[in-house]
């Protein structure tokens, strides 16, 4: 293990509330426990759950940083027993409970990844949140396989771009939401065969009418509330609707005999709870199946802005305005 500083410069939530509350503290440096390393952080993606964690309505699970920042990317500046396989100097990114709005983060083994061939820091540190999410929910939730078509609400998002382009570079029909016509021409640059502005659109009559009355077998959804039921009536018989957030509420009033009719399957997950080895599981999955896609520009993480660690308020300013397509990353 090598001599890592003493302290470092982190962000800090001083307490619940707004932007404002993301405040530059010194803290001591992490030292990697077993199975971890300790990463000198060039980038850090910022993530809708950091600002609920922000707003004081999404805890770090038992044991993981107090700080938010769910991915990072760098270099390993130590190794702790039993990540052998790690060394110094290794540029990786990887997935985290917490603590990537940091100088140094500790992460473990099985959640780094090689930074893929071509990309910068500031572009590997938006890959792990987004493509581990998706990767999950789209392949071991819903069971994609190429020929399907899959709804994503917030097609502008992280989830949304990243979601996007998998289904395309796997064969599959992609549609997406978004709350602009600006934003519905974007989702369709990135291979939505059509982006619906679901302020002026009915996704229900958009999609039944592109799979010519069918339905869509798949839909990745963020919404929750009001478009539970909606899901429900776009989806295919056989149709797999994955919940992923649910930024219209999380309680909803459902029609159980449309669920019997259609034989659908509503299902979801979370991804920061889970333990080190199910994370493993996704990153192996990734590093076979979804890097070789990276590295030969098929897939790409879609990166809207940078800012410096110190300037954290801000980057969460711009996430909440949503005005953003694709990802927002913090540069240490």
């Amino acid at each position: 293990m090598s001599a890592l500083p003493e302290t470092m410069t982190a962000i800090e939530i001083s307490s619940p509330g707004g932007p404002e509350v993301l405040v530059p503290v010194v803290r001591p440096v992490p030292k990697p426990g077993r199975g971890e390393v300790v990463i000198k952080v060039a980038a850090a993606g910022v993530n809708r759950p950091d600002v609920f964690q922000r707003q004081g309505h999404y805890a770090p699970p038992p044991g993981a940083s107090d700080l938010p920042g769910l991915e990072v990317a760098g270099t390993v500046a130590a190794v702790g027993l039993g990540a052998q396989h790690m060394n110094v100097g290794d540029r990786v990114c990887a997935l985290v409970a917490g603590g990537g709005y940091a100088e140094y983060c500790a992460a473990p083994a099985p959640q780094c990844l090689p930074i893929p061939a071509g990309l910068s820091f500031e572009e590997a540190a938006a890959i792990p949140e987004t493509f581990f999410t998706v990767w999950t929910n789209l392949i071991d939730r819903a069971h994609f396989a190429a020929g399907k078509t899959v709804l994503i609400h917030g097609g502008t998002s992280g989830i949304g771009t990243t979601a996007i382009q998998l289904v395309k570079a796997l064969g599959g029909r992609a549609f997406a939401t978004a709350g602009s016509t600006e934003k519905a021409y974007a989702c369709e640059r990135l291979g939505a065969e059509r982006g619906i502005n679901y302020r002026i659109e009915d996704f229900i009559q958009v999609t039944k009418e592109r799979t010519q009355g069918k339905g869509v077998d798949i839909i990745i959804d963020m919404v929750g509330g009001d478009y539970v039921q909606r899901n429900m009536q776009a989806a295919a018989v056989d149709g797999v609707i994955v919940n992923i957030a649910f930024l219209h509420g999380a309680r909803v009033e459902l029609d159980l005999n449309l669920i019997m009719r259609k034989r659908l399957t509503l299902t979801g997950s979370t991804l920061r709870p889970r333990s080190v080895e199910e994370k493993g599981v996704i990153a192996r999955a990734l590093r076979q199946r979804a890097w070789p896609l990276i590295e030969a520009g098929t897939v790409k993480p879609v990166l809207f802005r940078t800012f410096p660690l110190a300037q954290a308020a801000d980057a969460h300013r711009l996430m909440e305005s949503s005005e953003h397509i694709g990802k927002i990353v913090l540069v240490a």
